[in-house]
């Protein structure tokens, strides 16, 4: 489910924005000013942002500064005005996309998606202790299961675990003693291959190409990382 906040001190935008993207997977919220929109975003998983620029209270320049300060959340501007010191001001503050009144349906449901997908399967979204991405790697840990590129992938109770360990911390090196003891808590036995045998299986079934893998890296004669902003 796509939390959308719509953003504009017009009901009849709202209304219209609605109508254009209505789907079973988006859930909507609405504000009329900018301290509004500030406010949902603070207390709401807000997923992506559709925020008119002119506005009561506090204008949309003004929010969007605001809640970039916390977030990291799509912004696509909504404006009446199209010449390219608006658009260029509006991408300065932090604005991912800008759309201009009045609104093609089509335009507009389509850069809602675009972002919504930049969002989610690049990495964008923030990252939540029961939520973890790196690139195309996801970790639900609400829901046990993990996703490479969107696609759910079955992963042993122990997998998981040892992928969970290692991208809980991107970039930092665990000897296979120390995946051991965390993972199966309890002391690793010396010459014992048990992890290098599941990391091996993590890789084919995470990586392309297993023997030259994007993601889960083996340091030589230190032992095994998540590469740090693998893409």
């Amino acid at each position: 489910m796509y939390n959308i906040l719509i953003c504009d001190d017009e009901a009849d935008i709202v209304s219209a924005l609605k109508i254009y993207l209505a789907s079973p997977d988006m859930k909507f919220f609405e504000a009329k000013t900018g301290k509004e929109a500030i406010a949902i975003v603070e207390n709401e998983d807000v997923h992506l942002i559709l925020l008119d620029i002119m506005m009561p209270v506090m204008d949309g320049i003004t929010a969007a500064a605001k809640i970039r300060e916390k977030s990291n959340v799509p912004i696509i501007f909504l404006s009446a005005k199209s010449e390219d010191s608006d658009k260029i001001l509006g991408l300065n503050i932090g604005a991912d996309d800008y759309i201009t009144k009045p609104f093609n349906p089509i335009e507009v449901t389509a850069r809602v998606r675009s972002q919504l997908r930049r969002y989610f399967t690049l990495g964008g979204r923030e990252q939540t202790p029961e939520r973890i991405v790196i690139g195309g790697l996801e970790i639900d840990d609400i829901e046990k299961k993990f996703l490479l590129d969107g696609d759910e992938v079955a992963l042993t109770p122990k997998e998981y675990e040892i992928l969970k360990l290692l991208m809980s911390n991107p970039g930092k090196v665990f000897s296979p003693s120390e995946i051991y003891t965390l993972v199966w808590k309890e002391s690793a036995i010396a010459g014992d291959n048990t992890v290098a045998v599941h990391i091996r299986h993590l890789r084919e079934k995470i990586e392309i190409n297993p023997a030259e893998p994007r993601y889960l890296k083996v340091v030589w004669g230190q032992g095994y990382k998540i590469e740090k902003g693998a893409r």
